[in-house]
């Protein structure tokens, strides 16, 4: 087990807790993938962080979920399409904020060790990242990540598509790797793990079972689970025994388990 996903000695009769993340920052408490979310999520104490990378036309890494700017930005159309100088002046819908470019990210986090970083490879759009796109884009992902990653901290490359686990495994094998799916813990997703070499799996709590997670751990992978919606989400990824808990409302979780959980066997 790595260090930075389980905090302290759990005594038999208590709960697992995994570790608890802040998905896109945190999602559902500030404005998700900015900068001002993780710097929040990180000023509260949260130690966990899951984000998604693209690359731009001309080859830059930026933060954005979907496929397009138009939900979340005031913009229209794909990263993919645009040169990082185009991109620089474009701001979020909400609170106004700049598109957040992965190097300001890696920068931000690279002199605060003991930090979890999950970034998601969004290729998974093969007419924006057909296969003759995505070795580039590993290698030079890999690259910029490690030269910035903290010595203490624990870095991953994450995605549902398995074709850029496949490059990342075989360019730089010690890279900590994990395999997403939509589908709950399932003898196949731990199968497919296996096959492809990955550290960790992840997948949706709802319809998992207690079994599942823990036949994943004993075949040598790391879980997380998803989504973290609610404090009612917290309370099944204590249930199931998940590694990492990935959460859009951490600093609320957080707040609660601080409330009403005992120090002892928790972080």
């Amino acid at each position: 087990m790595t260090a930075g996903l389980l905090g302290g000695s759990a005594q038999a009769d208590e709960p697992v807790k995994g570790l608890l993340y802040a998905h896109r920052g945190g999602a559902h408490e500030f404005e998700e993938n900015t900068m001002d979310a993780f710097r929040k999520s990180y000023e509260k104490g949260i130690r966990g962080f899951e984000t998604d990378v693209r690359i731009t036309k001309d080859g830059e890494f930026v933060i954005l979920h979907d496929d397009s700017l138009d939900r979340t930005h005031n913009a229209t159309g794909h990263v993919e399409e645009k040169t990082a100088a185009e991109l620089r002046s474009t701001k979020t819908k909400k609170g106004d904020q700049p598109l957040l470019f992965l190097d300001d990210l890696l920068t931000y986090f690279a002199d605060k060790p003991g930090v979890y970083l999950e970034m998601e490879m969004k290729v998974g759009n093969k007419t924006l990242y057909p296969d003759s796109k995505l070795d580039g884009y590993c290698r030079k992902l890999v690259k910029a990540v490690k030269a910035k990653q903290p010595k203490d901290s624990t870095y991953v490359l994450a995605s549902f598509d398995e074709r850029p686990l496949k490059i990342v495994k075989e360019v730089a094998p010690e890279t900590h790797l994990m395999l997403i799916t939509g589908g709950p813990c399932s003898p196949e997703l731990i199968k497919k793990g296996k096959e492809l070499g990955v550290n960790r799996v992840a997948f949706q709590m709802n319809g998992s079972t207690r079994a599942s997670v823990r036949a994943a751990q004993k075949a040598g992978l790391l879980t997380n689970g998803w989504p973290g919606h609610t404090l009612q989400d917290y309370y099944l990824a204590v249930g199931l025994g998940v590694d990492g808990i990935c959460s859009d409302i951490p600093n609320t979780v957080q707040a609660w388990k601080l409330k009403h959980e005992s120090s002892n066997g928790s972080r």
